[in-house]
């Protein structure tokens, strides 16, 4: 098997394709191993033309145009451009992807374009946000973008989504054919309308923009995800988008400096926009905070238990809540915010509301655990926190938020810096 082209590329060109990368392309010739040897000279040449494989290039810096221009020569079917990041992202076989490496020298890494998936009753007290509200800090003015699987126009939401993009059926009304990223828009912040105010998010007049990146199984892509984020990029100063809140993720297999998805999420920190990032639900076990948690500068939520209570005594961090330290060593998660059961916006009819229907509660409202809730609801109190200082940069507001925590006594790379207790945002 050694002897494949594919294989002897993914030896040659090996400091330029990325782990998963380099797996697919021997993945590639694996069903050669039940193929007689006198057709394997054949076979080998139809599966170079043949086999597409979806992949992320990035460029050389300061070399996006040239670099884009060789890939547009291959005449492929789809490109998708990130200028922010350098990358693009398409489909091409084999014979094309040698191509590419050996006459192309602006291409600085290829990575497999692989999958991502989607990891309020008490939890807005227990966080302690109502008191914020209780002085008017609502998230008013403040734009929320949920980069998930796309928002139902719930009653709870109800003239507040204020733009919606779907990178998966290309729809222009807003709709959530999963439901989960309808339950995370309401656990930043919807406002319990049709609860008689008892299932609210921490910000309860904020904007929201919905980014559906992930179709109705809860899945998508690198590249989906990296389009729904650069969208946001492009499109931060006329929506006025504030926050990016991901609750998706995949495993991470790479440092964080090497990984696409850490790049896009980064550009939109440095452009202003604070971006909260689930920690993952693969706890409890060690070194299992995914992508793109990983990185140093977004703030990675975990989940808190906080047992239906508005006490915070007895609160822990929830057993499946990903723990740090991540693949390059670092601390995470900064902190946790309630992930268990948590009740906020249901989406009618939506594959998690037909598959799971005891999850629903009363008529409009739905309950779910994970890491996906507790993000939301951290950037929920971060938009609380915008409304009442508007000119924080990322960096002072992940910085104040940290602040804010309360020590839980567990191990740093279980809790991060803490509990987060919005109380303690608002000061003297």
């Amino acid at each position: 098997m050694l002897s494949y082209s594919g294989i002897q590329l993914a030896r040659r060109m090996g400091h330029k394709l990325d782990h998963n990368m380099r797996q697919e392309l021997v993945k590639a010739y694996y069903p050669f191993r039940s193929v007689p040897c006198f057709l394997h000279r054949t076979f080998e040449y139809m599966r170079r033309k043949t086999k597409n494989l979806p992949i992320i290039i990035e460029f050389e810096e300061e070399c996006f145009d040239l670099g884009i221009q060789d890939v547009k020569n291959m005449k492929r079917r789809t490109l998708n451009e990130f200028q922010s990041i350098s990358c693009c992202s398409t489909k091409l076989s084999i014979e094309k992807i040698e191509h590419l490496l050996e006459n192309c020298n602006h291409i600085k890494k290829i990575y497999y374009d692989r999958k991502v998936t989607a990891l309020l009753d008490t939890a807005t007290q227990a966080v302690n946000s109502h008191q914020l509200q209780e002085i008017g800090l609502t998230g008013k003015d403040i734009t929320i973008a949920v980069i998930d699987t796309g928002i139902h126009p719930h009653q709870d939401v109800q003239g507040r989504i204020k733009g919606f993009r779907d990178f998966i059926k290309n729809r222009t009304g807003p709709y959530d054919d999963n439901g989960h990223g309808t339950h995370c828009a309401g656990d930043a912040a919807g406002n319990g309308s049709a609860s008689n105010g008892k299932y609210k998010g921490p910000a309860s007049e904020a904007n929201l923009i919905g980014v559906k990146v992930l179709d109705k199984m809860g899945a998508g892509s690198l590249s989906t995800v990296i389009s729904g984020v650069e969208w946001c990029i492009q499109n931060q100063s006329q929506l006025g988008i504030n926050i990016l809140s991901l609750s998706l993720g995949s495993t991470a297999t790479q440092p964080a400096e090497d990984d696409p998805v850490v790049k896009a999420v980064e550009k939109a920190w440095d452009n202003g926009m604070v971006v909260c990032v689930a920690a993952g639900n693969a706890g409890p076990s060690s070194q299992t905070i995914a992508s793109p948690g990983i990185s140093p500068k977004v703030v990675t939520v975990g989940a808190a238990d906080d047992r239906n209570t508005i006490d915070r005594s007895d609160d822990i961090v929830a057993d499946f809540s990903s723990r740090g330290p991540t693949v390059d060593g670092l601390m995470k998660p900064d902190l946790v915010t309630p992930g268990v059961n948590i009740i906020s916006l249901r989406s009618p009819y939506s594959f998690l509301d037909k598959i799971n229907p005891s999850a629903r509660v009363d008529t409009k409202y739905f309950s779910l655990s994970g890491t996906s809730m507790a993000t939301p609801i951290c950037a929920g109190v971060v938009a609380q926190l915008l409304q009442k200082e508007p000119n924080l940069s990322p960096d002072q507001v992940k910085e104040q938020l940290i602040n804010a925590c309360e020590d839980l006594g567990q191990p740093p790379n279980v809790q991060g810096h803490g509990y987060l207790d919005a109380s303690n945002l608002i000061g003297e």
